[in-house]
């Protein structure tokens, strides 16, 4: 395991186990595949019998009677065999396809929405290569076994047996000597199947781990250009791709290794079966029609047998393609919906917000450090500001997100007009509560679908309100204004309008908790300024919690809460603890510091990227803002 992977949750089990798991999620599918298997089967059997038709070819018609009309009989007899096979395996194509594809995408819509359901903990734990790596490739690869490597391997297992037993009755003397040479092939493959299943999950492990690389190098490539460090970037890539390639020729070097002794044991067998069977031939004791069909016969084993390891290779990529998939699911979601939510209470748009005896740790925490909130006691009072001060780390982030419940307390309450958050549907819960952060986030989708996110349904009273209020107006001089695409996580845009768009968003939903994770940080005074003055107005009719860092935020607020190791030292107003409360001082001197270091090392990243953005009034071809 990785630190990238995120923590792991395997645990051994069969190929028969896991296989087993799925069987609920595939129960509709299954009578498909068995049709195709059973269409499979029989193609195999009708190949089986095109030998012992020849042996009577061979044996009647063409030695013994000499009866052309015989001939005849026979050569249409195979034609029919050949044609009737080569149907039935069209059939088996087009049987297994549809359910294979069908529970391809059962699959990865019901491990998607498992991941939605699940808390930000898990997230924070788990790389998202890893999760994309088994939402894709590996329900792909589990896919394309069911559909074709699970059929092959039945019917090749079949085809092995009658095949054998077959050159058994035709001569027992030479399917002896072919059988004895198909134990050790047997005994290799399954030895095989364990070494390779160890490599199997090691490259499906590295993979993932690569795919987040390449996905956090993409996100970063701003800081990546700006600081020089592409070429750094560069070699920790591929000496994580080396290391998958390594795997990946380990695993071709056994699966190698295992064809040459599938291909030399059976190809040695029939070159001693040729040799004795010429002598039993000359000595009466076989007939030709008997040796033809052993020979054709044994054509016809020799490519399963050959073809055993990677089956068998396929199976394990597929064993451990279903076992990374349910690593995932099985992860438990521990922030539920109550069995009996309670319905919010009737009220104005403003709640009362309270915490009581808060207390929250990470679960990866370690077992002697105090909890990062220890013992919380705050009251928000319906349509008040509360400004929410503390150092870095101190866990103002932390608190304000246990409020929509994006994390749970590991004791105390929080209350909603008097009612545990808890208590509530999350879905009503969070139609009462929006947040902005301090990082936006931005989709793939346009200015009004972003803003509009929470409300989807509201008109454009709603989205040009919430885009006046966040001093967000810069959106109409885009190419097509609030419905431009904003690109991937709006990064076409600065940092100071992705942070507008997103408190635009929060505004939208109207809610009766607002929650303002230090929103404007990234604006300039100037704009801050503007943004500040109209925030005022509408935050009147909204109880609101904001994380400030610095004065001109705190301004905006009623009250001032100070946290500080992990309790709420002191509150008051703004004037109140600047003149009474040391502490309140020092914080916000030390944070205005820490913000004027932030501000000069941007100012390297600002000035190497100015000259390169365009213009984002300026129209583009394809409407976007880049």
């Amino acid at each position: 395991m990785t630190a990238l992977e995120g923590p792991d949750r395997s645990r051994e089990t069969t190929f028969t186990q896991s296989l087993a798991r799925l069987y609920p999620l595939s129960r509709e599918v299954v009578p498909r595949l068995a049709l195709g298997l059973a269409s499979a089967v029989v193609a195999s059997a009708l190949a089986l019998a095109i030998p012992q038709v020849l042996q009577w070819i061979v044996n009647g018609p063409l030695f013994e009677s000499n009866d052309p009309a015989g001939l005849w009989w026979g050569v249409g007899v195979v034609l029919a065999l050949g044609l009737a096979e080569a149907g039935l395996l069209t059939a088996r194509r087009q049987l297994v396809l549809a359910p294979g594809t069908k529970l391809e995408a059962k699959l990865r819509v019901q491990l998607y929405e498992h991941l939605a359901e699940l808390p930000v903990a898990f997230h924070d734990e788990w790389g998202s290569g890893q999760l994309l790596s088994r939402s894709m490739s590996d329900i792909r690869r589990f896919r394309r076994w069911i559909s074709f490597g699970m059929v092959m391997i039945c019917v090749n297992a079949i085809t092995i047996g009658i095949g054998t037993a077959l050159m058994l009755s035709s001569s027992w003397v030479l399917g002896t000597i072919y059988a004895v040479a198909a134990v050790p092939v047997l005994v290799v493959s399954f030895r095989f199947r364990r070494r390779y299943r160890i490599a199997s999950r090691r490259a499906q492990d590295q993979a993932g781990d690569l795919a987040t690389v390449v996905e956090e190098s993409v996100r970063g490539i701003r800081v990546l250009k700006a600081f020089g460090r592409g070429r750094d970037a560069l070699d920790s890539f591929a000496a994580r791709a080396d290391e998958l390639r390594e795997t990946e020729l380990s695993k071709s070097r056994s699966l190698s290794t295992v064809s040459m002794v599938l291909t030399l044991l059976p190809e040695t067998a029939l070159a001693v079966s040729l040799v004795v069977g010429a002598f039993l031939v000359a000595s009466g004791d076989l007939t030709v029609g008997a040796i033809v069909a052993f020979f054709a016969t044994a054509a016809i084993v020799n490519g399963p047998l050959g073809r055993l390891g990677e089956q068998f290779a396929m199976s394990m990529d597929a064993k451990t393609a279903i076992d990374r998939y349910f690593e995932v699911l099985d992860v438990p979601n521990t922030i539920l919906d109550p069995a009996t939510p309670v319905s919010p209470k009737a009220a104005s748009r403003a709640s009362r917000l309270e915490f009581q005896g808060v207390r929250f740790r990470y679960p990866d925490a370690p077992a002697d450090a105090p909890d990062l909130l220890d013992g919380i006691d705050l009251v928000v009072e319906p349509g008040e500001t509360l400004a929410l001060v503390a150092l870095t780390g101190g866990g103002k982030s932390t608190l304000v997100q246990l409020v929509p419940r994006l994390y749970d307390v590991t004791g105390g309450r929080v209350l909603i007009d008097g009612i545990d958050v808890r208590d509530l549907e999350r879905l009503a819960l969070r139609s009462h509560v929006s947040i902005a952060f301090e990082e936006p986030v931005l989709f793939s989708a346009s200015v009004r679908e972003n803003i509009l996110l929470g409300v989807p349904d509201a008109g454009d009273d709603v989205l040009l309100r919430a885009l006046e209020v966040a001093g967000a107006d810069f959106v109409h001089a885009l190419p097509d204004g609030v419905d431009t695409l904003v690109g991937e996580e709006g990064l076409s845009l600065s940092g100071g309008q992705r942070q507008r768009l997103a408190l635009a968003r929060a505004i939208a939903a109207e809610p009766r908790v607002l929650v303002l994770d230090d929103p404007l940080s990234a604006l300039d005074v100037r704009t801050e300024a503007l943004v500040t003055e109209r925030l005022r107005a509408t935050l009147r009719e909204t109880t609101t919690i904001v994380v400030a860092h610095r004065p001109s935020t705190v301004a905006l607020a009623d009250r001032v809460a100070l946290l500080h190791n992990g309790r709420i030292a002191a509150v008051g107003t703004h004037a109140e603890l600047l003149a009474s409360n040391e502490l309140y001082r020092s914080v916000l001197a030390r944070q205005s510091r820490a913000r004027e270091e932030r501000w000069r090392e941007s100012d390297v990243t600002s000035a190497r990227s100015a000259e390169r953005r365009p213009d984002v009034s300026a129209p583009s071809p394809a409407g976007a803002t880049r």
